[in-house]
């Protein structure tokens, strides 16, 4: 039971829920009023929203890449929501189909870009958002002449038993796709991909497949986030999503999915989400520009995107040494060197020999621990 408690603690999914109870704990002492009853229900909506974009993030970086069309397709979900009904609520339900259509297909433009054509992430999603933002431009003419129809707007300013619907919403699409990962065979093999794609491949996944899934799901994620801000704001900005793209990174990193792909949780990206928007409430409330939020978060994924290049093992390693356990001497190691079994491959270097392969073949893995996963069931 101990060692349970211990490895769940020391999961990198944790840290981010201690960091967020911490911040709400000291949030009144640094600016009164920042957790009143009002400052929880004006937070809660746009933390949803972010969070429903920001699932769409997390499913690309554990898959390995980053995908930068946030900003355009969330825009052209907040522009397609209002335009196509013009205020008629009986055309909600077809604004809606479009809107999730367009996400579809902007994110798979980017999964089949990465995946088939062999473009940088960054550079495929980046080519795409301006695409996506020369759309809304066209479309919209530059201004956008309609509001969000009534149903809608009393649909996304709604409450359950007191909670923001919007809230509620992000909540239980965390859940689902939480639940998918670990409880079912899809999931697990998705994670499988990221983790490991050569092993991935090696044991007979469509290793591209998944990861056009994931771009694909990203899209509409964006696409139905925006849609949701242009209800709850009844009248959008034009070019909504570029307050959002920074943020969904920045929740995705301080949850603890690994930017190099594989290891990933919805959950922590949600308590990332929850860290930023009372972060948020806290430098409002203190009178502080929008620029400090600005730099925080864009601090958070520069120290993201670098320390995940830093060879931990070796600084540990070395530490380790210095720490006074004797290394062994040279005659120990040529003995153990000996006796060993020379076809045993090391654990630090996730060295697996294919089975049933009949030629020896290796293969190397720097993940051992995820791509342990049993997909077979």
């Amino acid at each position: 039971m101990n060692a349970l408690i211990s490895r769940r603690f020391a999961s990198p999914f944790v840290a981010i829920w201690v960091a967020a109870a911490l911040l709400f704990a000291v949030s009144p002492l640094l600016a009164s009023g920042s957790l009143s009853k009002g400052a929880i229900e004006a937070m809660l909506p746009f933390a949803g929203i972010l969070a429903v974009a920001a699932i769409g993030q997390t499913l690309v970086i554990q898959q390995g890449g980053l995908d930068l069309s946030v900003a355009g397709l969330f825009s052209l979900g907040a522009v397609l929501v209002v335009t196509i009904p013009g205020a008629d609520s009986g055309q909600l339900p077809l604004a809606l189909a479009v809107v999730l259509a367009a996400g579809l297909g902007g994110g798979l433009l980017n999964g089949i870009a990465v995946t088939r054509l062999g473009i940088t992430p960054l550079v495929a999603t980046l080519g795409s958002n301006a695409v996506f933002i020369g759309i809304v431009l066209q479309v919209t003419g530059g201004s956008i002449a309609f509001r969000a129809t009534k149903n809608w707007q009393d649909f996304t300013a709604g409450k359950l038993l007191g909670v923001p619907v919007l809230a509620v919403l992000a909540l239980v699409l965390v859940v689902l796709v939480a639940l998918f990962m670990t409880r079912t065979i899809w999931g697990r093999r998705f994670v499988l991909v990221g983790s490991s794609p050569m092993a991935a491949r090696a044991s007979g996944l469509a290793v591209e497949r998944y990861q056009l899934m994931a771009y694909a799901a990203a899209g509409v994620c964006y696409a139905f986030a925006g849609a949701l801000l242009s209800g709850y704001l009844q009248s959008p900005p034009l070019l909504p999503g570029n307050e959002y793209l920074l943020p969904t990174i920045a929740a995705v990193v301080l949850g603890g999915t690994a930017l190099g792909g594989g290891r990933g949780s919805v959950i922590a990206t949600a308590g990332g989400v929850l860290f930023l928007s009372q972060l948020e409430q806290v430098i409002s409330a203190l009178g502080a520009d929008t620029s400090v939020d600005y730099i925080i978060q864009g601090t958070i994924v520069a120290l993201g995107m670098g320390l995940r290049n830093i060879p931990w093992g070796l600084v540990f390693r070395r530490g380790g040494g210095q720490g006074g356990e004797p290394a062994p001497d040279s005659k120990t190691s040529q003995n153990s060197d000996k006796t060993s079994d020379p076809g045993a491959g090391s654990p630090g270097q996730g060295v697996r020999t294919a089975s049933g392969a009949g030629d020896g073949r290796a293969l190397v893995s720097p993940n051992t621990e995820e791509d342990a996963i049993d997909v077979r069931k």
